[in-house]
């Protein structure tokens, strides 16, 4: 299991590497009684967390790991952390599988830094079965995005990162996918201060932490509608699974809709540039802040790599929403 340990071992690793990202007031969110705060991971470098959790785990290979290169799967950002961390440490190959739904505005930040790229399965699942068969024959180490200790403790560091800008902050609101930034943030935070809640966000087309807790099995697969947050479907880390229990203190579903809302209301009212999956914790307390507890809380915006078509089909929709309204 991870650890707050491996959570500051991964920070002095990856320091010097990455962008430590601003965690700015809201004012659209904030009341008089309650502070909201988004850290804004969609300034980091790539435009996403995931660099973080990449950057711990290929900068504590072995020499004969470097050698033989890393393998991954990806909806996108973590295999643009991979590809930039192989590029940036020197010596090291990357292969990057992704799903046939993968935006290209991931695809060209995980070819610009040089790894191999092969685009297979119309889903993370499908694509995740065929990239297993293929590292097995090349005997390549596989850097899981969810469920690797050392890269879920580079993800932990946003939470201490948090805590340090602001010590007041008693809830964190955190997307989950394949639940490995959760569970590196709960880790951090918790051991810092145990009192913080920390609450996940899942899309209702894809609620397979939700299900693999109610029915206490961890789905690795889980079927998922159409979503726009492609980087929130499929199944549980097994890690993330096992810990869920002492790092989430609940999980709401946020609607589809909800997050389109979430995607413009940032771009207008805090000039933030988010995709869907970066956007659900901000859906979620723009549209119910009475179920969510705290009076200083902190909101993960983890990533900024939007389709330049649906960002635009979504401010399309809103001024002719508008146009509408007004006659």
């Amino acid at each position: 299991m991870v650890t707050y340990e491996d959570i500051m071992k991964a920070r002095e690793r990856i320091e010097e590497h990455i962008w430590r990202t601003p965690l700015e007031y809201s004012m659209d969110l904030s009341t008089e009684k309650t502070k909201v705060f988004l850290k804004l991971e969609c300034q980091q470098k790539l435009k996403s967390f995931k660099i973080r959790g990449a950057l711990s785990k290929l900068s504590n290979l072995t020499e004969e790991e470097k050698k033989l290169g890393v393998l991954t799967v990806s909806s996108g950002n973590h295999g643009g952390g991979v590809s930039y961390a192989a590029n940036l440490l020197k010596d090291i190959k990357a292969t990057v599988f992704v799903p046939v739904t993968t935006p290209e505005a991931k695809i060209q930040k995980i070819k610009y830094y040089g790894a191999d790229l092969f685009t297979a399965g119309k889903n993370y699942d499908e694509t995740f079965k065929i990239a297993m068969e293929y590292g097995k024959k090349h005997g390549m180490t596989f850097v899981d995005s969810c469920s690797d200790v050392e890269v879920i403790a580079g993800q932990g560091t946003i939470g201490i990162e948090i805590l340090e800008e602001n010590p007041e902050i008693d809830t964190i609101l955190v997307p989950i996918g394949g639940g490995g930034l959760i569970t590196g943030i709960a880790t951090a935070v918790k051991a810092i201060n145990p009192s913080i809640r920390v609450i996940g966000l899942q899309t209702a087309a894809c609620p397979a932490m939700v299900h693999s807790l109610q029915d206490k099995k961890c789905y690795a697969e889980f079927p998922s509608e159409a979503s726009i947050c492609e980087a929130l479907v499929g199944g549980i880390g097994p890690i993330p699974y096992e810990m869920a229990l002492d790092c989430i203190d609940d999980i709401f579903l946020v609607e589809e809709e909800c997050i389109r809302e979430a995607v413009k209301q940032l771009a207008y009212k805090e000039k933030v540039l988010a995709e869907p999956s970066a956007a659900i914790g901000y859906a979620a307390y723009m549209v119910e802040p009475q179920l969510i507890p705290g009076n200083n809380i902190a909101i993960i915006i983890s990533g900024g790599n939007i389709q330049d078509r649906l960002f635009y089909d979504i401010l399309t929709e809103c001024r002719e929403r508008i146009a509408t309204a007004h006659g």
